[in-house]
């Protein structure tokens, strides 16, 4: 039994005569306007940007405005299921759950004693800084009043800064043999 061979070649399109091919019609060749409805379809609207119809007076269409739809929220609707309805108000004084109604004063009514009359009193401490300001006297110079050539150093030489790297005269350098 032979199993069946497949190619991803495709075939040529014949027309009823025998040995001729099939012309394939070019972009300029076709013509849509001139279609036929398909499967019994109408065609889709076309539109043309041009005056706009003259109002009748037999078509009496009335205005977006003049529609009344009734209100679809809350509950008053009988047809219609509806959610839970809440409303937004301000809270009453009376019957509500912080009305007091024996007048009785509340902890914060009372003053509070201070610990330190009938009990040791305990260290206390800040861990804030100190905001005293510093006295100081009138006699402090200002910026101006510094000489800073007639500076005297005790030591040979004033102190020096390089940017770089630093070699020393006694490391030995390395010499490294290679073999090719």
């Amino acid at each position: 039994m032979e199993t069946p061979s497949y190619s991803i070649l495709g075939r040529e399109r014949r027309t009823g005569k025998k040995g001729e091919v099939f012309q394939t019609p070019g972009p300029g060749a076709y013509c849509p306007e001139k279609a036929p409805p398909l499967n019994a379809h109408q065609r889709p609207p076309s539109y043309t940007i041009g005056s706009r119809t003259r109002y009748r007076s037999v078509d009496a269409v009335p205005a977006p405005n003049r529609y009344s739809l009734p209100n679809l929220l809350g509950c008053h609707i009988p047809n219609k299921p509806s959610s839970a309805s809440f409303s937004f108000s301000g809270r009453r004084k009376v019957g509500a759950p912080s009305e007091d109604l024996s007048m009785s004063p509340g902890p914060a009514k009372y003053n509070s004693i201070n610990p330190d009359v009938y009990r040791q009193r305990q260290p206390s401490f800040s861990m804030q800084s100190r905001t005293r300001r510093p006295n100081y006297s009138s006699n402090i110079p200002g910026p101006g009043s510094y000489s800073p050539e007639k500076f005297y150093m005790h030591l040979p030489k004033p102190p020096s800064c390089t940017m770089g790297v630093r070699h020393s005269e006694f490391v030995t350098p390395l010499v490294v043999h290679v073999v090719d």
